[in-house]
């Protein structure tokens, strides 16, 4: 289904309203460690810029309502999208102007005068409990910031929130669209599903069975393989009768892993695990390690990365796929100790790329792992959405699309 963007679109004289995903992590002292989402947004806003018009910047940062401070107040300085402002505009090389809140009247006479060329960010949506419970009337509050609507986020496009969803409400079908950002992301997304080449492998990492258990389910009937990693492996060991030592494991989801291995070889879709683990003694940088086999770990040891027959397997697999989708960690590799396999695996899907294949990296971990090997600009595409891409790939439609694809 063709994807209505901005190009579509002249924005001559025309006040836009962006959803774009701005929920970057700040340090200590408000600097932003990774700007990659803003970076995103900018050929969207350019663009519109260069039409002739005018934008209007919307997005949430953290989850201020959720962490409030000890006397029950929300910590407005901590969560706010000020902090950004600087940076922002640096990136546009453009004054970026600042609304101290998304819908107070200070607000709406800043939008109203703004002048072609001119942007706009508006404070922290998040602030208010009416944007993510959806609600109508902040929706209908927030789309008088604009004459026409722009999503470009496409990190936040599984939330019915406000500013996500329910705001489209409010345009006509000609005056809503999506960013480029957000047309690349379902661009790619669909280049995984819907237009596979084959042999298609998955290779899914983390913690948790539970976290990933419907993307599997839903992969199992698309891909090839599919490369199990990080700590959810020794749920699938234990599920087949393992010793994994003091691993990680959900063993309320022992069943749910063999029902998974049982459909899985019921739709010829190969599951491989790592056929060895690096093991520590305890769950640190500095901990003893040895690498012993995954299904056989000795009592108080844990497994923290795949080992060198586990790397070469997985390796092997990654080499000779024509689609790959990564999403998630091999192991523990915040810790360097534990970065191996992670390395590995990245590794193997750059050439992978090099060779042909079309590879697609999303989801925290993983992106940041592309992006702290350096090898961010050698795989096809790397995703701004986490949460997002995963239900996508569960099969799911995305609000945040629905309201304006239909």
């Amino acid at each position: 289904m063709e994807l209505k963007t901005v190009d579509s679109f002249d924005f001559k004289e025309k006040r836009a309203l962006i959803r774009v995903d701005f929920n970057v992590p700040l340090d200590k002292q408000y600097n932003i460690t990774d700007d990659s989402r803003i970076r995103g947004a900018l050929p969207t806003i350019l663009k519109i810029i260069k039409d002739g018009g005018s934008v209007v910047l919307m997005s949430h940062l953290g989850r201020p309502l959720k962490k409030l401070k000890e006397d029950g107040t929300i910590d407005y300085n901590k969560f706010s999208l000020g902090h950004t402002v600087k940076h922002i505009s640096e990136l546009l090389g453009l004054t970026v102007q600042f609304a101290t809140d998304c819908i107070g009247a200070d607000a709406f006479a800043a939008s109203a005068a703004l002048k072609p060329g001119q942007i706009l960010l508006l404070e922290n949506l998040r602030f208010y409990k009416e944007e993510e419970k959806g609600d109508a009337a902040f929706a209908e509050k927030l789309s008088k910031h604009g004459d026409v609507y722009v999503n470009d986020a496409f990190g936040t496009a599984h939330r019915a929130h406000a500013s996500t969803t329910i705001v489209a409400n409010y345009y006509t079908a000609e005056h809503k669209m999506f960013g480029y950002l957000m047309a690349s992301e379902i661009k790619n997304a669909d280049k995984v599903i819907l237009e596979t080449q084959r042999p298609f492998t998955a290779i899914l990492g983390g913690a948790k069975v539970s976290d990933k258990i419907l993307i599997i389910e839903n992969l199992i009937e698309k891909a090839d393989n599919i490369i199990i990693g990080g700590g959810m492996a020794y749920t699938f060991f234990k599920a087949q009768g393992g010793h994994i030592g003091s691993s990680l494991v959900e063993d309320e989801r022992l069943d749910t892993a063999k029902e998974v291995l049982a459909k899985a070889a019921a739709k010829g879709c190969k599951i491989h695990l790592p056929v060895d683990s690096l093991v520590a003694d305890k769950f640190a940088a500095d901990a003893q390690t040895q690498s012993c086999d995954s299904a056989n770990i000795p009592d108080g040891w844990m497994g923290l990365d795949i080992a060198e027959k586990g790397i070469a397997d997985f390796r092997a697999v990654v080499l000779q796929s024509k689609t790959i989708l990564w999403n998630g960690p091999m192991g523990v590799f915040e810790m360097e100790a534990f970065q191996k396999g992670t390395i590995a695996i990245a590794k193997a899907v750059a050439e992978a790329t090099k060779g042909g294949a079309f590879s697609l990296v999303g989801g925290g971990d993983s992106v940041a792992a592309v992006y702290q090997f350096g090898l961010a600009d050698q795989v096809s595409y790397v995703s701004t959405g986490g949460g997002a891409l995963l239900e996508y790939f569960e099969g799911k439609e995305l609000p945040g699309i629905k309201a304006i694809r239909g």
